[in-house]
């Protein structure tokens, strides 16, 4: 499987993706997430993930406007927060999003969360969006089998991508193999596990065999899986390390190893889990 840092995935309206973005979830507005956009900029990525509750879309707005790339090289991803939810706070927000980000439109639009009662009229706003232009995709963040089959029942377009937690400690395989099945794009957040798992002696002795870091190891993973991978990093050591995935490929073998490090390990707190919480469902 060839890749390179500038490969995309076609979304299933024909838009192209990068599939290696940088996450900025707890990166601080100001001089934190505004340095680390401009680091992987500068590293050749060209797909940065926000959202509205992650309180630093103007930082990286601005980074990205001052980083000496052109505006429309870089995919900008944000999300619609719970307390926005709903067709006409849902526009509102959309409005706020766009303005922080210095933007005439976005890249993809994503429902940060399929928040119960709400989830259907904010789909809704987020087609007219579509249907207008002002943002090149839309899609959905954190929905399971069940979230994306009552969405698929009513809506006459199939979301673009569906961004979820994903690694290779929690290898959700069912929702990845419905997903690709209908032409859904996976994104996948907290790629890394929030670096939780870096440590595990089985994915170091891959890592070791390969000569490549285990945070190498489990971006290659999913690449090789079909997913977009967004691992956050606000150290520029690490979003280099992070881009620096190109150079090797994993092996049938090698990906089944990583295939079997799966023990269902979630970093998102239980009372958020989207297969079981009552938030959700």
């Amino acid at each position: 499987m060839t890749l390179s840092i500038r490969s995309t995935l076609r979304l299933n309206n024909g838009v192209e993706m990068p599939r290696l973005g940088l996450g900025t979830f707890k990166a601080k507005e100001g001089s934190e997430v505004y340095q680390s956009v401009q680091w992987a900029l500068e590293a050749g990525y060209r797909h940065i993930d926000t959202a509205a509750f992650y309180a630093n879309e103007e930082s990286i707005g601005k980074a990205v406007k001052e980083s000496g790339v052109p505006q429309a090289e870089v995919f900008l991803v944000t999300k619609l927060w719970n307390d926005d939810q709903g067709y006409d706070s849902t526009l509102r927000a959309f409005d706020a999003s766009l303005k922080k980000l210095g933007r005439d439109y976005i890249d993809l639009y994503l429902i940060h969360w399929p928040l119960k009662d709400l989830r259907g009229p904010s789909w809704k706003a987020l087609l007219r969006l579509y249907e207008e232009k002002r943002c090149r995709a839309i899609g959905v963040s954190n929905y399971t089998i069940k979230h994306l089959e009552e969405l698929l029942a009513t809506s006459p377009l199939v979301p673009a991508v569906n961004q979820i937690e994903f690694n290779p400690f929690l290898f959700r395989r069912p929702l990845l193999d419905y997903c690709q099945s209908r032409g859904i794009a996976v994104a996948a957040y907290s790629p890394l596990a929030r670096a939780r798992k870096l440590e595990d002696p089985r994915l170091q002795a891959i890592a070791a065999r390969l000569g490549k870091s285990p945070a190498q190891v489990a971006i290659r993973w999913g690449l090789q899986h079909g997913l977009i991978e967004i691992p956050k990093s606000v150290h520029r050591e690490r979003i280099v390390e992070n881009a620096s995935v190109f150079d090797f490929e994993l092996s049938d073998a090698e990906m089944g190893e990583v295939d079997s490090l799966h023990e269902d390990y979630w970093v998102i707190h239980p009372t958020w889990n989207p297969e079981t919480s009552p938030l959700w469902n």
